[in-house]
């Protein structure tokens, strides 16, 4: 499970963020390439663009599920700036 408090810095900030567990599978970026990339040193993925609409998030979601590290988290920043219980 994703924690918090490993989330990679490249993260946007939001509900969404890749930590450090992720095995740089690419799987995220397949699934929703509007919202995940590879770091430009390679290695790593990470959320660039958090979603917003409900189709959005569904994405997001479905890249979380398959993540096979469990690398991708979804209690991140809300919109009031705070952190998800």
């Amino acid at each position: 499970m994703a924690e918090y408090e490993s989330r990679f810095e490249d993260n946007v900030d939001g509900r969404f963020y890749v930590d450090d567990e992720c095995i740089n599978c690419g799987l995220c970026s397949e699934h929703a390439p509007e919202f995940f990339r590879e770091s430009d040193e390679g290695g790593l993925h990470f959320v660039f663009q958090q979603p917003t609409s409900e189709a959005e998030i569904e994405l997001a979601l479905e890249a979380l599920e398959e993540c096979p590290a469990m690398s991708i988290g979804d209690d991140g920043l809300t919109s009031q700036n705070t952190v998800m219980a």
